[in-house]
């Protein structure tokens, strides 16, 4: 399908946090045609740019076909990283910046993932100025970020832990793979070094001959790794 025969969809995003870093939340909106959908989550423990980032990601992951986007942020910092290429440069570079590590590689690399697909423009839009789809994910935002029991930032809580304890910060793209099996929520990934988190498997229907199955699963939530853990596995009657 050629970009002009594409459907064009609208997004509008936003991300925030209560205190930088705090509790954080973000926020989307996306239009086409008569088809208004609206995505938002929060983290207990996070920062305004990476609520920025995210949300773009989660709008972007939620198309079922390629599509022509127009995204609208206002977020300079996301804009300017996408629109001149700057994130496309980090990545080559491996994650690296004037020798430095480059913050947030973990979403930028997913990001840049979840574009490949579409056609996608980020158009940057003033906040707080009367924009009612950029007011709408705004609130958003406030909401997710406010809600009880929020989930940890893995991305973001793990790097901070590796700082704390003084590791060496790598990047996705330069971290050794682990040689030890990953067996527990908390480990970090073998292909990227992210912690990962436990996740419950949606209930389907026994194969014929199926003998056994998992109660739950490890998965990175940078790379989408999955791991199957010995200790979840169950024999079926």
């Amino acid at each position: 399908m050629s970009i002009a025969q594409r459907k064009h969809v609208i997004i509008y995003t936003d991300g925030s946090c209560i205190g930088n870093p705090g509790p954080g939340g973000y926020g989307a909106v996306l239009l086409y045609g008569r088809i208004r959908k609206e995505l938002s989550g929060g983290f207990r423990y996070t920062t305004n740019n990476r609520m920025e980032i995210l949300a773009a990601i989660v709008a972007l992951e939620m198309l079922r076909e390629p599509c022509a986007v127009t995204l609208y942020t206002d977020s300079e910092y996301l804009a300017n990283s996408m629109m001149q290429g700057w994130a496309e440069r980090w990545r080559q570079n491996g994650w690296k910046r004037k020798n430095e590590r480059v913050p947030n590689a973990d979403l930028w690399a997913r990001l840049l993932d979840a574009r490949a697909a579409h056609d996608v423009r980020f158009e940057w839009v003033k906040g707080h100025a009367g924009n009612p789809e950029n007011e709408r994910c705004d609130f958003l935002c406030r909401q997710a970020a406010s809600a009880p029991n929020l989930p940890a930032d893995a991305g973001y809580e793990g790097a901070c832990h590796r700082e704390a304890r003084g590791d060496a910060l790598e990047t996705p793209s330069t971290m050794p793979v682990a040689k030890r099996k990953v067996t527990e929520e908390g480990q970090p990934c073998r292909k990227c070094g992210i912690p990962v988190t436990k996740e419950i498997p949606r209930a389907k229907n026994r194969r014929p001959g199926q003998a056994y199955a998992y109660e739950y699963y490890l998965r990175c939530p940078a790379c989408a790794t999955m791991y199957m853990v010995d200790a979840a596995k169950r024999e079926l009657s």
